[in-house]
């Protein structure tokens, strides 16, 4: 986004509750109408400001204002660092880990102490190399499969790897993937 796209984008309507604004997509990137937001300092106000609101919208408080946010997936994207820490797209850390899934698209989502979050793909090879099967040993690409399909005797962390249907992630972890008016 260009510093004049930037400066026009910023400028919020001025209403009190703002819709199809601002988005988070499957990577943890903000979206301002579409457009990512690049400007650091920006990322920063809206990840400070950014929470769960009511009847599980996800919002950011801008000053009187709430911003609904439309999520591609759900309200936390996850990274797994290099010293296998779990952060969320915000930079706030994420473990502990409660529940793992698998979607039947292949994603990896994670029930940590900020809710429920997709892994960013780009870290999705160094989380299957840590699945184990029941007796400890590496899981293979046949058990992960069945995991997905929602066969048991796969572990992430000690933890079961769940199947889940992607359709019914929302509902399951109570957020609103796209609000409206």
């Amino acid at each position: 986004m260009s510093a004049a796209d930037l400066s026009a984008a910023v400028k919020w309507p001025e209403l009190a509750t703002c819709y199809d604004w601002l988005s988070l997509d499957r990577r943890g990137c903000w979206r301002l109408k579409g457009q990512i937001v690049s400007h650091a300092g920006l990322i920063n106000y809206i990840n400070r400001h950014y929470g769960a609101g009511d009847s599980g919208n996800w919002i950011l408080r801008n000053g009187a204002q709430t911003v609904f946010v439309s999520l591609e997936y759900t309200p936390m994207v996850l990274r797994l660092e290099v010293d296998e820490r779990l952060t969320a797209h915000t930079g706030t850390a994420a473990d502990p880990v409660s529940g793992v899934y698998l979607d039947e698209e292949g994603n990896a989502l994670l029930h940590t102490a900020l809710g429920i979050g997709l892994l960013d793909d780009r870290d999705l090879p160094r989380f299957a190399d840590a699945f184990r099967d029941a007796s400890g040993e590496a899981a293979g690409e046949g058990a992960l499969l069945a995991a997905m399909n929602g066969r048991e005797g796969v572990f992430w962390r000690g933890l079961p790897v769940q199947a889940i249907k992607r359709s019914e992630v929302a509902l399951r972890f109570r957020f609103q993937p796209d609000p409206a008016a």
